[in-house]
């Protein structure tokens, strides 16, 4: 799985766990409605670390909580190599 799928995944499952809407979520963090979209379809290939921390410090969590799950495991990342 590519990291843009599994930063995703991981937004997805804390805002179902959170019950709170990406609407919300694009609301708290100043990112546009349709930023959140492209960012949670994966549109983007790497979205932006400063994005992926405005979102990660809007769903209540660290960094380290948020990496903390096994999507991140590097055995079940795809990692290019350039």
């Amino acid at each position: 799985m590519k990291l843009n799928k599994a930063f995703a995944l991981r937004v997805r499952e804390l805002l179902k766990e959170k019950k709170m809407t990406q609407y919300k979520l694009a609301q708290a963090t100043g990112l546009y409605h349709s930023t959140m979209t492209d960012i949670l379809n994966c549109k983007y290939q790497t979205p932006n670390f400063r994005n992926m921390a405005l979102i990660i410090r809007e769903l209540g969590l660290t960094m380290s909580e948020f990496f903390d799950s096994p999507l991140f495991n590097f055995d079940n990342l795809e990692i290019e190599e350039k």
